[in-house]
């Protein structure tokens, strides 16, 4: 099977790999449009972070509903766990993704990341 790659990006990452029917996202931040980090508050900054995720997603013939496992990774888990994961779990249905989240400090000043596995077709 071969790679394809969907995105740019200014770090040496691949935003999006689709390899056969899976498709691995890289971490996304909370950056809108045209550069700037979206918002001050882990909501705002979550919603934006899975809008970015679906666009990668979508980019590579996936959709949120086909998404297996997901890692998050917040700068202050036990400040921003809660915030979060009512946004991450208006987002997507039942059966959610399995998930792991950890604290780590982000290369930058922002909230959230989100990296993501999909397999197409997995949503039904």
């Amino acid at each position: 099977m071969r790679k394809e790659a969907f995105g740019t990006s200014r770090a040496p990452l691949t935003p999006a790999l689709k390899v056969g029917s899976t498709v691995y996202v890289s971490g996304q931040v909370p950056v809108d449009e045209h550069g700037r980090v979206a918002g001050t508050d882990i909501g705002s900054q979550t919603l934006q972070v899975l809008r970015n995720l679906e666009q990668a997603l979508n980019a590579a013939g996936a959709t949120r509903d086909d998404v297996v496992k997901t890692l998050v990774i917040l700068g202050d888990v036990r400040r921003d766990f809660a915030g979060m994961n009512a946004v991450y779990a208006e987002f997507f249905a039942e059966p959610r993704p399995t998930r792991s989240t950890i604290g780590a400090e982000l290369a930058i000043d922002v909230l959230v990341e989100i990296e993501a596995v999909a397999i197409i077709g997995a949503g039904g």
